[in-house]
């Protein structure tokens, strides 16, 4: 299987420590969390895989896969600057390679769970896209799912009264089609914002719920919680 990661980001909320480490390769027991993902993809089977950066971190992201990932199929995709977490999937990825059904995760998060039994899933659905969904405590702080059965309808942005306690948990598997929905013209798109809410109304876009433990390091709480909760050796 092939996989993305989505690794960017410029961390805005986890500045100034994200103006010199980018936050995928900021550690958590002491492992750059983006080494947990790899390891995720690996475990898998997915084991040809590509990395989106910007150009500034080339450098950091060139050591970190010398020293975690030196012999591994890994490719990383540079861009000049940040430009969402759809036009990296939509613009950057080669067409030969990105001819099939991929995984896309984000960068910056900690997860759990058997992606070999996702992506039968996603292909027993026909579905678009599925969204891994994840199922949390207190979903108010995130974009909460509205289900019909597996279907998506919307993602609730921070809700006073959340439809429900799935979240989007930031993993994705995409079919190559996707691509024909990039916005005409645009060179800043968002698959939460500009791919998402179209292929719900199309009704191609399937939620995944997963059981697992799944943490982000977002903000320096939810980092510092990350470091105290979860275990090495993902």
């Amino acid at each position: 299987m092939k996989g993305f990661i989505l690794a960017s980001g410029d961390g805005t909320r986890l500045k100034p420590l994200t103006l010199e480490i980018p936050k995928p390769l900021l550690p958590v027991g002491k492992i750059p969390v983006i080494t947990y993902l790899v390891n995720l993809y690996l475990k898998n089977g997915v084991n040809d895989i590509k990395v989106g950066i910007q150009v500034s971190h080339r450098d950091d992201f060139y050591k970190w896969k010398a020293t975690y990932f030196p012999r591994e199929n890994i490719e990383l995709i540079v861009e000049q600057k940040p430009s969402g977490t759809f036009t990296p999937i939509a613009k950057h990825l080669n067409g030969a390679w990105f001819s099939e059904p991929i995984v896309v995760s984000n960068g910056d998060e900690l997860k759990e769970l058997n992606l070999r039994r996702m992506f039968e899933w996603h292909k027993r659905k026909k579905a678009m896209v599925t969204v891994g969904v994840v199922k949390v405590k207190d979903p108010h702080n995130y974009g909460v799912v509205r289900f019909n059965k597996d279907k998506i309808l919307e993602f609730v942005e921070k809700p006073a009264h959340p439809p429900s306690h799935f979240i989007n948990s930031g993993i994705y598997i995409m079919n190559p089609e996707v691509k024909d929905y990039y916005p005409k013209r645009a060179k800043f798109s968002m698959v939460e914002k500009d791919l998402f809410p179209i292929l719900a109304k199309e009704k191609k876009l399937y939620g995944y719920k997963w059981r697992g433990r799944w943490m982000d390091i977002g903000t320096f709480e939810r980092w510092e919680k990350a470091i105290i909760n979860w275990k090495n050796g993902s």
